[in-house]
C-alpha cells in the first residue's frame, strides 16, 4: 500500500508539473511559427550545449532496454521540462536507438515500447520518434536482400501503433538503409499518416551509395525529419555533396527539423556543432 501511495503521488505530481508546463510549451510552438521553414538541431548535444551553439533543439534518446524505458520515467521526463524551461530550447523529437539491439521486428517489448516512447513524446511536446533499424535491425540481409519476414512484423506493430501515435501529434519515422522505392513500399503497406520516413543522408547516400536528392524528391510529403552527417568530418567539408541535397529539401517544399548527427574533429562539441550549423542555415537562407 506505501509502494503503491508513492507511486500515485510520484504521478501525479509530474502530472500536474506538465500541466503547469503546458503553456509554455504552447508559447514556445507559437514562437517557433515565426521562425525559418528549417529548424537545426543535434543529437550530439544537451540542451545547455545546443544553447550555447546556437542549435534550435536538440533530439534526444528513450534509454537503453529495459521493460520501462527512461523516457516513460516521471523523473525523467520532469528533468527535461526543467532543461528546456532553463535553456529556451525545445526537444524536437525523440530516438530509438535502443532498437538497433533489441530489433523491432522481434523483440516482444518492442510494441510496448512504441507506446511508452509515444507517451513520453506527448509529455515532452516532441512530434518525431526514430524509429532505427540498424544493426541487429537491419532490414537487410547480408546479401543487400530485404528480409521479408522482419518487414511484415514491423508493418504489423508500426500499423498498430500508428492511431495512439495520431492521438498524440507524433509522426513515428523509420530510419534505415533502405532506398526510396523500398522505403515508399512500406509506407505505402502501413497507410497512415503517422508513420512517415527519417531520412539520414549519410546512412543512405555514403554509406549505401543511393542517389539521395533523387529519393528526397520520390519521398515528398512522406519525410517527417533528417539526419545530416559526414562521418568524421564538418559538413562543409563536401560542399559539393550536400548543396544538391539540399536543394532538392526546397525543392519539395520541406518544412522541419534537420538534426546533426555529426562528430566533433576538434574535440569541442560546442563548436564544432556551431560550425556545422551556421553552415547548414546558409544552404537554407
Amino acid at each position: 500500500m506505501n509502494i503503491a501511495r508513492r507511486t500515485f503521488l510520484t504521478q501525479t505530481a509530474t502530472a500536474v508539473a506538465g500541466a503547469a508546463f503546458l503553456p509554455q510549451l504552447r508559447a514556445a510552438e507559437t514562437a517557433s511559427a515565426t521562425k525559418p521553414n528549417i529548424r537545426i538541431g543535434a543529437c550530439v548535444v544537451g540542451l545547455e550545449q545546443a544553447k550555447q551553439a546556437g542549435l534550435d533543439g536538440v533530439e534526444v534518446g528513450v534509454g537503453d532496454a529495459a521493460d520501462r524505458l527512461d523516457i516513460a520515467s516521471p523523473q525523467v521526463q520532469q528533468r527535461y521540462q526543467e532543461q528546456m524551461k532553463a535553456t529556451g530550447l525545445p526537444i524536437c523529437s525523440l530516438m530509438m536507438g535502443l532498437l538497433n539491439s533489441y530489433p523491432l521486428a522481434t523483440d516482444p517489448r518492442g510494441p510496448a515500447w512504441l507506446e511508452q516512447s509515444i507517451d513520453g513524446a506527448r509529455v515532452l511536446g516532441a512530434r518525431v520518434i526514430l524509429v532505427a533499424f540498424f544493426g541487429k535491425g537491419d532490414l537487410l540481409d547480408a546479401g543487400e536482400k530485404i528480409k521479408e519476414a522482419d518487414v511484415d512484423e514491423v508493418v504489423k506493430r508500426l500499423k498498430a501503433a500508428a492511431p495512439r501515435a495520431k492521438d498524440a501529434g507524433v509522426i513515428l519515422a523509420i530510419e534505415n538503409y533502405l532506398n526510396g522505392e523500398q522505403n515508399a513500399r512500406i509506407l505505402d503497406r502501413i497507410h497512415h499518416e503517422s508513420v512517415q520516413l527519417y531520412f539520414d543522408v549519410y546512412n543512405t547516400g555514403t554509406t549505401k551509395h543511393h542517389q539521395v536528392p533523387a529519393d528526397i524528391r520520390l519521398l515528398k510529403g512522406r519525410i517527417a525529419q533528417f539526419h545530416f552527417k559526414n562521418g568524421s568530418k564538418y559538413l562543409d567539408d563536401e560542399k559539393s555533396k550536400f548543396e544538391p541535397i539540399a536543394a532538392a529539401i526546397k525543392e519539395v517544399g520541406y518544412r522541419g527539423w534537420i538534426v546533426l548527427e555529426t562528430s566533433s574533429p576538434s574535440k569541442n562539441p560546442v563548436a564544432d556543432a556551431k560550425r556545422n550549423l551556421e553552415y547548414v542555415r546558409g544552404l537554407f537562407a
